[in-house]
């Protein structure tokens, strides 16, 4: 059930919080040092407020340049990847600069917005680029939407573009293509105890919910378990095209699904645990 004061108590602390950081963030990015760590440190204070237990199994590829490709479920994913994925820069369509609430939270991801209606070019391209030679991982989500936690929506295939952008890392003198990396995020309990099919689209943010009743009653709520699954990264050259690479990426995401709804994943030993 969700009550009113844990809520409220939240939202107060996640603003002080937010207000706190903004200074020695945007500092840290000017001088170009210690963002990363910062930016760490910065979603586990969130994930400490909002009450997310991460448990990680697997870790983000070393691998660079690297793209990670995810399941979407709720606005609280940008926290939980946030802080699982260092130094991580989401790529979002560009109308979400605009939404109110998630528009600020993804700037402040350093989110890389794109028109999806022509791909990954001009300054978004540049953009990628540049992030991919400051050796900071791009995160996407390749649904184009976010799912009800249950399932895990086709993939657009064309948002693998991003994969698209040869990058000269530095001390190289060729180009790479970047590494893909499947990630599934499965929303499995609360306080502990299983969530269940029916409770967990409470959680889960799409179609046309309105954002901040859909985010006072999740405040309101206690724990949260998420369970976040690193699969093996693969390059695209080894895939005949952007579909098959888009098939494989959402079949490895959904069997993850799948393990972790159904308590598969109990038999496997976290990598970590975080959010505590």
């Amino acid at each position: 059930m969700s009550h009113a004061f844990p809520a409220l108590l939240r939202l107060v602390c996640l603003t002080v919080w937010s207000l706190l950081i903004v200074g020695p963030y945007a500092l840290s990015r000017t001088v170009g040092w210690g963002y990363r760590r910062l930016g760490v440190f910065h979603w586990w204070v969130c994930s400490r407020i909002l009450g997310l237990d991460i448990r990680r199994y697997g870790a983000v590829s070393a691998n660079q340049p690297l793209l990670v490709v995810s399941n979407h479920v709720s606005y609280l994913d940008i926290f939980i990847l946030g802080l699982c994925i260092p130094g991580g820069v989401f790529v979002a369509k560009a109308e979400v600069a605009g939404w109110p609430g998630l528009g600020l939270l993804a700037k402040s991801a350093r989110t890389i917005f794109i028109d999806r209606r022509r791909s990954a070019t001009g300054q978004a391209a540049r953009d990628i680029r540049r992030r991919f030679v400051q050796g900071d991982p791009l995160v996407l989500f390749p649904e184009g939407t976010s799912d009800d936690g249950n399932r895990v929506y086709p993939f657009k295939s064309a948002l693998f573009s991003v994969a698209d952008t040869p990058v000269v890392l530095p001390g190289n003198d060729t180009a790479s293509e970047p590494w893909v990396q499947p990630v599934t995020l499965a929303y499995t309990r609360v306080d502990g105890l299983p969530m269940g099919r029916c409770l967990r689209p409470l959680f889960a943010w799409y179609g046309d919910m309105d954002l901040a009743p859909h985010a006072w009653t999740v405040l309101g709520f206690g724990r949260l378990g998420v369970d976040v699954i690193f699969h093996p990264p693969v390059r695209p050259a080894d895939f005949a095209s952007r579909k098959a690479l888009s098939g494989y990426c959402q079949a490895q995401i959904s069997g993850g699904l799948s393990r972790a709804l159904s308590g598969r994943l109990e038999d496997e030993a976290p990598a970590a645990a975080s959010g505590r």
